[in-house]
């Protein structure tokens, strides 16, 4: 049987000027039954044609998105930002939706996809967000930090009301865009993940399921839903 195409967007290294990828990635998709494929960087005057090629997209974690997506001056707190993956994500978010595309979102992912559809993110919950539990754990992030509450669709997919996920990010989601929906909260609130209930297959989450293992890990639900949906197209 074809296996679905995912077209990840790639991750960029600045002091290094180079365009890399992070393994697990590409091992939860393959564990999956789904084909990942590093998008360029350079795409975004050709995302139509680079969304045609995919039957789903991977949204990765990385940069701080800019606070001008949201209407925001970058303070002192924003970590380093890259406008050429805002540029690129920005425009093949559109494509993909456009086209029905099954999208997921992880970390930066999510925040992406949240400032580009309208809502806001906080640049850095320890200073902006007086009361936030810490969302920055230390390695190895193969291990559950704390536990989200789920709705929606993530409470379908494991059957359960909670999930214990890893922590690895400073910024969150602020306000929520127009369209999208929460589907998982953290103990202090903090949305984790959403989804967009007029797409066929929209989910972002803030955790990275692709540290635990690709094979049992609590990740695997996620990658294989994902996958499923891409199969469709």
């Amino acid at each position: 049987m074809k296996k679905p195409v995912i077209g990840v967007l790639p991750l960029y290294d600045r002091d290094k000027d180079s365009y890399w990828m992070l393994p697990a990635y590409f091992q939860g998709l393959a564990q999956a039954g789904a084909l990942p494929i590093m998008l360029p960087l350079e795409g975004a005057a050709d995302c139509h044609q680079l969304a045609s090629l995919c039957d789903g997209l991977l949204f990765t974690g990385g940069q701080d998105v800019d606070p001008a997506l949201y209407g925001e001056a970058a303070a002192d707190c924003c970590g380093e930002l890259c406008p050429a993956r805002d540029r690129l994500e920005q425009a093949i978010l559109r494509c993909a939706m456009e086209r029905k595309l099954p999208i997921l979102g992880i970390c930066r992912g999510l925040q992406l996809i949240n400032a580009a559809l309208g809502g806001s993110l906080w640049q850095d919950l320890p200073s902006q967000r007086p009361g936030s539990r810490n969302h920055r754990m230390e390695r190895p992030y193969d291990r559950a930090e704390h536990s989200v509450t789920l709705s929606g669709p993530l409470a379908e997919l494991y059957g359960a009301e909670a999930l214990g996920v890893n922590s690895c990010h400073h910024q969150g989601v602020k306000s929520l865009a127009p369209g999208l929906r929460a589907m998982a909260r953290a103990e202090d609130g903090l949305i984790e993940a959403v989804y967009h209930p007029e797409q066929p297959f929209l989910w972002a989450v803030q955790w990275h399921p692709e540290f635990f293992d690709p094979q049992t890990g609590p990740g695997v639900p996620i990658f294989l839903a994902f996958a499923k949906a891409a199969a469709k197209g």
